[in-house]
This record gives structure tokens, C-alpha cells and sequence, in this order.
């Protein structure tokens, strides 16, 4: 129902895709994967008439079209889930589900709230999402949010003849496995209205729903794999082009953290909610990580470190010095960087140049009598992005148009750069591909070796055990158990399970 015969599309000094032949057939769910920079991205956007190809044909059953913006493709059904999520907080659920298309309910001028409600519950039992679509929007969950989003796509059945083609776009990078769960159950029901675009780095859920899987590699579909035909590795290697490291996590580079030291130490901190009795304490060149379920109060516990939180009791030591009243200024005035987990909303700024992310936690370096010094700026960014092996046309590249995985080197190298000895990492992998976990994983064994304190909150289990010298176990805002993670001697994912449920 859906085609495209030899895409093409070029941007200034990149070729991003490359002949590409793609097609997807009636209640079909087709899974596409590649790393970072592969051509994902602008793959969909052509899709979903955000960038217009250079060459090729787009077709929607067997007719030639050209979308010259997304909404001329969300006219001909196709529609978008964001990774980022499109909804707009401060409204309600019923306003962002009928955001643009307002008039239908509009009589001499007045919207006719009662029957936008009605609208908007109709459209929330297709998700089979049970709540109050005068709810503002802030107040749901990521999970919820995701499902209205998904309510806002199948908005266009009323609009729009034939099926539709909705396209996910890393749409369980945050969610729990009981959600994700959910969510595959709902698109699998949904395939008789709709077929489904499914893009993500976890390699197991793609593999799970999708009934074929397009794999990109340079801007170019290098294999289509049917379901239960080749293996994880074996996709794997046709993303990277090379074997992935058997030690994935690098722990043949795990070594001893200095216990003589203590760079940051929390005694009995409770916080405003349902953390409490919080003590731990980090070492130079240890990774601790703290796991936990959604909620079990471990991000709450890294913001408190980073001064955003405030501790209702209990004391914070960094680097041997009690603190009170910490802000994000004051922990990063002591040596603390921190990773977010919303890499997009708190990690970078978009439209700010590579050099400028990299440099923006250390003005003071960088200026003189109030001028910044531009030259030194930009001479430490192409220091940094050699190092790291970031994919930028130069420092002057938008960061906002960087790949995920170039982003995350970027947010790192700004603390690197600035001498940040202890690291906040919260969710670093997450959304990344194969290749750039690699890169991270590389990065936190460089960050350990060089005496830097590392306190973790992993993407996964796997990624916890793999990558800690020392792991938390967080239930309910309290510890529950302490395990040591040294080298062969490391906990299982049941060991933590215990503690976790």
C-alpha cells in the first residue's frame, strides 16, 4: 500500500540516503533498525512529508504523490508517534487530540467543549486509554502521553479514505516491560486498520513485532529480514558492519576503585515524597549504579546530588565538605556533571553549535573582561571531537542535528572538558544504537580509569551488572540491598529482581 522506489536525499556534505527501495503492505508491521547516522531519521521524515526527497518516487497504492509538508501526509493517512512526544503540556488531553483540526467543533465561533469531550473519548477507547479527556496533559504519565499520541494519529480513520501508516519512533525508549507489553498488544489489535512503521535500538522488540525488518547502514537499506530468520548478532553485524564486542560492557577494563576516598556521601537524606533514609557513598574511578523499578525514587536520588532536589533531612558530603542549600550552579561549581535523561529537553541546546554545547557549563574559562573567547571555544570542541570520534561536519554544526549518539558525546565532553570528576549518567544509552553504546560503554571505563566517580542509573539490568563496580537497589524511595559487582563475581538479574519487586 505504501512505496518508495529509489529515495534519495542530500544535505550539504552528507549523502543521508541513497537509492533507498522501501515498501509496507496492508496490517503489516515493519521493524527498521540502524545505528545512529544510518538514515532513520530522514528516512521517516521523508516518509512523513517533513523533508521532501531529491530523487525517487513515493507511492500510495500504485499513484505517484508528493507531500510538501506533514500535514498534506497526514491527509493521505499517514501519521507520526514522536519519540520526543508532540503534545503540548499546558493543554488539555482533548485539545492536543484534535490540535489543528478545532474547527469541526465550532459553532459561531464557539467551541463546543461538551462535544469535543465526546470526540476525544471515542478516539482514547481505540487506545483503550480509560481517562478524563479534560485532564491536562502534564499530568499523565510518559506511558499515557505515548497512548494519546497514538489516540491523535487514529484521528485521521475520520479523515482519510483507505488505511493508514503510522509511524513509532522509539516509542518504548522509557517505558516499563509491563508497558511495552501494552503498547505491542494494542498495535497488534489495531493492524486491521493500520499498518505500522517501528523504529528502535532495542533490538529484541524489534525482532518480537515486526513482521519484516529493514536494516540501514549509511544511508542505505543494506538487508530486509523476515520475521524468526536471522539473529539478533546477525543484524547486529549488518548495522556496524563488524562483530559487536563479545565484552560488550568492557568489564575486562573494570578495575579497583580507590575506597581510601570518598568524593560524595549521603547520610540518612529524605526527601519531600516517598524517598527517604537515603545513604551511600561514591569513590574516585567507582561506578555505582542505582536500579530500581519506574518511580522506585533512583533519578530523585541522582537530581539530589546535582542540586535539584532539596533534602528535607539528612547531609550531603561532597569531596569531603558538608554542603546545605546545594543548586545545580553550586554542584557544578564542585565538580559535578550531570547526563540527563531527556538528552533533547536537558542535555543540549538545539540550535546552538556543537562548540557552544561543549563549552556552555564553563563560560568563565572562556571569557575575558565579559568577552567569551571564541577562538579557545572552538579549539577545545575540535580537541573533544576528535577524541570522542563525534560525527560533525565541524564545531560549528548545529548540535540539534546531530544523531542521538553524537548528542550524548557532546553532553559528555562538556563535563569531561570542564574537569567534571564526579558523573551523574542518567539513562546515557537510551534511544542509542548498537555502535554508540559501545562508544558510552568506552567512555565510562576511560571516566573510571581516570579517577572520576560515576553514579548510574542503567538503560537496563544487563547494563547495570555489566558496567558497576558497585549496585544499589532502590524500592519504594528506600535501599533494600548493596551488592559488589567485582569482576566474575557479579550479581544476577535474579539476584536484583529479589529486591526490586
Amino acid at each position: 500500500m505504501y512505496e518508495l522506489k529509489k529515495v534519495d536525499k542530500k544535505f550539504p556534505g552528507v549523502h543521508a540516503l541513497k537509492a533507498v527501495d522501501f515498501h509496507v503492505n496492508r496490517g503489516e508491521i515493519v521493524g527498521l533498525v540502524g545505528e545512529n547516522g544510518a538514515g532513520k531519521s530522514t528516512l521517516m521524515k521523508v516518509i512523513y512529508g517533513a523533508y521532501q526527497p531529491d530523487g525517487g518516487q513515493i507511492m500510495i497504492d500504485g499513484k505517484a504523490v508528493r507531500f510538501g509538508n506533514p500535514r498534506a501526509a497526514m491527509e493521505q493517512g499517514i501519521g507520526m508517534v514522536f519519540q520526543e512526544q508532540s503534545l503540548i503540556a499546558n493543554l488539555t488531553v482533548m485539545e492536543n487530540i484534535f490540535l489543528g483540526y478545532e474547527s469541526q467543533f465550532v459553532r459561531f465561533g464557539v467551541i463546543n467543549w461538551k462535544a469535543m469531550a465526546a470526540a476525544a473519548t471515542k478516539q482514547l477507547a481505540k487506545v483503550k486509554l480509560d481517562i478524563d479527556p479534560g485532564l491536562v496533559t502534564a499530568e499523565l504519565s510518559f506511558a499515557q502521553r505515548q497512548l494519546v499520541e497514538l489516540a491523535k494519529v487514529l484521528t485521521l480513520e475520520e479523515r482519510v479514505q483507505g488505511n493508514l501508516v503510522i509511524l513509532l519512533d522509539e516509542p518504548t525508549s522509557v517505558l516499563a516491560k509491563e508497558e511495552v507489553d501494552l503498547l505491542f498488544k494494542l498495535v497488534r489489535e489495531l493492524t486491521s486498520r493500520a499498518s505500522f512503521i517501528f523504529v528502535s535500538h532495542r533490538m529484541d522488540e524489534v525482532m518480537e513485532l515486526s513482521d519484516r525488518i529493514y536494516v540501514m547502514k549509511d544511508g542505505a537499506v543494506v538487508d530486509v529480514v523476515d520475521r524468526g530468520l536471522k539473529t539478533v548478532e546477525q543484524i547486529q553485524h549488518k548495522m556496524v558492519g563488524r562483530n559487536v564486542d563479545k565484552e560488550y560492557y568492557r568489564e575486562q577494563r573494570q578495575k579497583p576503585f580507590d575506597a581510601s576516598q570518598e568524593l560524595v556521601k549521603l547520610a540518612h537524606v529524605d526527601l519531600v515524597g516517598r524517598v527517604k533514609d537515603i545513604n551511600l557513598t561514591l569513590h574516585p574511578g567507582e561506578v555505582l549504579c542505582l536500579v530500581g523499578t519506574e518511580g522506585s525514587g533512583r533519578e530523585a536520588i541522582l537530581r539530589t546530588i546535582y542540586g535539584m532536589r532539596t533534602p528535607v533531612g539528612g547531609t550531603i558530603t561532597i569531596k569531603g565538605q558538608p554542603v546545605s542549600g546545594l543548586s545545580p550552579q553550586g554542584a557544578v561549581a564542585r565538580g559535578v556533571g550531570y547526563v540527563p535523561r531527556e538528552r533533547k529537553i536537558e542535555g543540549i541546546v538545539g540550535g546552538m553549535t556543537v562548540y557552544e554545547n561543549m563549552t556552555l557549563s564553563q563560560m568563565g574559562r572562556h571569557s575575558r573582561g565579559g568577552v567569551l573567547r571564541i577562538a579557545g571555544e572552538r579549539a577545545l570542541a575540535r580537541e573533544w571531537i576528535a577524541r570522542l570520534s563525534i560525527k560533525a561536519s565541524s564545531e560549528m554544526a548545529d548540535c540539534g542535528n546531530l544523531s542521538g549518539g553524537n548528542q550524548q558525546k557532546v553532553v559528555l565532553a562538556k563535563w569531561r572538558s570542564g574537569g567534571s570528576d564526579i558523573m551523574l549518567l542518567d539513562h546515557p544509552t537510551r534511544g542509542l544504537d548498537i555502535g554508540a553504546k559501545e562508544d558510552v560503554y568506552d567512555m565510562i571505563r576511560d571516566m573510571s580509569e581516570a579517577g572520576v566517580g560515576i553514579v548510574l542509573v542503567a538503560d537496563t539490568l544487563e547494563e547495570a551488572i555489566g558496567l558497576s563496580h558497585t549496585i544499589i537497589v532502590v524500592k519504594d524511595g528506600a535501599i533494600q540491598k548493596q551488592f559488589d559487582c567485582a569482576v566474575g563475581a557479579k550479581p544476577s538479574l535474579y539476584d536484583l529482581l529479589h529486591y526490586m519487586i
